[in-house]
């Protein structure tokens, strides 16, 4: 297959390469953005200013952190500002669990399944749907779930690469989208929270706080790549031949006796840890409700200990499959699990010392609550509607994803600004929250600069030899615009509905 002809959208996103490469790691942009803030707060404090800080009443005091005096306080606290750094815990104590399910082979085992026993009518929106519930593992979708989807499409005698940017669409694309609460979810809340008490100290947001519109937004991803994908992607295919080598064409490997019984067994453990957290949660006496018998208020343990569970929840099935199926012979193979999943983390542990520093420093400044009064005054001086300016964090996200791939390090960025911002507007860090996650998730899938992109291609020349990033990006690029518009337009409606964007959360800042 030739390189699909070069079109606006082609060398537009080449363009958006070029540039991207040139940027800097994210881990030093945090630490660049902390030398700014560090010389901005030593020049703005010399000024003063009418702002008044919503937390005190007060004028806005922009904090000057070069004196000798702030300086010895940043170096005292580096320690603590790192260890303390909410985010930090949160991913690295889920994926502990998640890695033993991941390395003991129980997800890889319950995607085949899921997709190998799938009538060829409903294929696509399985391969879809399991795309999406990949979004629970780290790297499943990316290195199990897209080049499974070539194998079985090609197997089913339908064209490879329209399987391949199904599951793209849904691994990358449907990334704001799941029915099942993974790390991302406390993830993203626990710099939501941070950008927050930028304004408001006190403020809690629950890790579930965009569940339901998540969930509900998994049937919007999966109709629109259905349709995309079986209507507009593999007709397109129709002529274009597969001329790979069929030695490196991976072959599907179905589960072997010892495997789908272990499956079963595990998702049986896995049942029966979600039955007796449910029959804990039952009596109004249970020790997981707060002093009124809530379960959802945020004084629940049960609502402080969501990250907590997300690890039982996965190591539980992870230990049971990885004994029955032979891959663990002994605890310290289950270790050993753990072990590589940190050894996965290491370079978000590089990010989130720099980002750490940087949001600290960005919030002790008292920049960050100069920034969001005055843009909120522009923003109310143009007296644009709320959907307007949401659906404005949309767009603008979605530029921005073309330059700064990855999704914690970029909501690090634009969230001490967006929250507080929209906060003074009366928009609530929920709703901005999911806002950033709508268009953050559309345009992955047309990004070069996305660390698995290059992979897709290399999936895809398995099959058509002539496959390059401008094919990819053409095959994507209808996705990509079609799960912008119409995740919009279904957020507005939705918003218009007044349903429940998740637990606890809220339209409006103060909550009502």
């Amino acid at each position: 297959m030739q390189q699909a002809k070069s079109t606006w959208a082609t060398r537009a996103l080449d363009k958006v390469e070029v540039v991207g490469n040139k940027l800097p790691d994210p881990a030093i942009i945090f630490f660049l953005c902390l030398l700014v803030v560090w010389f901005l707060s030593a020049i703005m404090s010399q000024f003063a200013f009418d702002a008044l800080d919503p937390r005190t009443g007060q004028a806005v005091v922009i904090n000057n952190l070069l004196t000798g005096e702030s300086l010895a306080d940043f170096l005292s606290r580096m320690v603590t500002i790192f260890t303390g750094f909410a985010p930090l815990g949160v991913v690295l104590v889920a994926m502990l669990g998640v890695g033993v399910a991941e390395h003991s082979g129980f997800i890889s085992a319950g995607l085949k399944r899921m997709l190998d026993s799938t009538p060829r009518t409903f294929l696509t929106p399985m391969v879809v749907l399991v795309a999406i519930v990949s979004h629970t593992a780290t790297d499943a979708g990316y290195v199990l779930v897209i080049p499974l989807a070539g194998v079985i499409f090609y197997a089913m005698g339908r064209h490879p690469l329209a399987g391949i940017a199904a599951a793209f669409a849904g691994v990358s694309g449907g990334f704001c989208a799941n029915f099942i609460p993974s790390a991302i979810d406390p993830l993203l809340q626990s710099f939501t929270q941070e950008a927050a008490r930028i304004l408001d100290p006190n403020i809690q947001i629950n890790p579930l706080n965009n569940w339901i519109f998540n969930s509900a937004s998994s049937f919007l991803v999966v109709g629109i790549a259905w349709y995309l994908t079986d209507k507009v992607i593999e007709p397109r295919l129709k002529n274009v031949e597969v001329d790979g080598d069929s030695n490196e064409i991976p072959k599907f490997e179905e589960l072997d006796q010892k495997q789908k019984k272990a499956l079963r067994a595990a998702s049986l453990a896995m049942l029966a840890g979600i039955v007796v957290l449910v029959l804990v949660l039952v009596p109004e006496t249970s020790p997981m409700r707060d002093s009124e018998g809530a379960l959802t208020s945020f004084q629940a343990p049960i609502m402080q200990s969501i990250v907590p569970i997300i690890f039982l929840l996965f190591l539980l099935p992870g230990v049971v499959y990885g004994y029955m199926a032979g891959v663990y012979k002994s605890t310290k193979d289950m270790i050993d699990s753990m072990t590589k999943a940190m050894n996965g983390m290491s370079y978000y542990i590089v990010m989130a010392f720099f980002c750490a520093l940087f949001i600290d420093a960005f919030g002790k400044s008292n920049l960050g609550v100069l920034l969001a009064i005055e843009g909120a005054g522009m923003l109310q001086a143009l007296q644009l509607p709320s959907m307007v300016t949401i659906v404005g964090i949309i767009f603008l996200t979605a530029f921005v994803n073309l330059f700064v791939g990855s999704s914690s390090a970029k909501w690090a960025l634009l969230g001490p600004i967006f929250v507080p911002m929209l906060m003074e507007l009366g928009i609530s860090p929920d709703l901005t929250q999911i806002a950033y996650r709508i268009g953050d998730s559309s345009s992955n899938i047309i990004t070069p600069l996305m660390p698995y992109f290059p992979l897709v291609v290399l999936y895809c020349q398995r099959y058509v030899k002539g496959t390059g990033i401008g094919t990819l990006l053409s095959l994507m690029l209808p996705y990509s615009i079609c799960l912008l518009l119409a995740w919009t337009v279904f957020l507005l409606i939705y918003w218009s509905l007044g349903i429940p964007l998740g637990i606890q959360s809220s339209y409006i800042y103060p909550a009502a």
